[in-house]
């Protein structure tokens, strides 16, 4: 068992290293609540304003 999980946790850091190393330029974002509010942050316009979207529809969707 111990060594399934060694495997598999170099599997992950192989897989986050080609991913850094392989990426020219990264656009990421990330969005959530803070109690009733939506937030959202990222470093591309349009993933701001999907994520902004996204959270609004998912928070009427919640109080509905």
């Amino acid at each position: 068992m111990e060594n399934a999980v060694l495997i598999g946790l170099a599997l992950v850091v192989l897989g986050f290293l080609l991913l850094v190393l392989g990426a020219k330029e990264v656009k990421f974002g990330v969005g959530g609540f803070i109690g009733p509010v939506p937030f959202g942050f990222a470093n591309d316009p349009k993933f701001l304003a999907a994520i902004i979207i996204l959270t609004l529809v998912l928070a009427l969707l919640f109080f509905r």
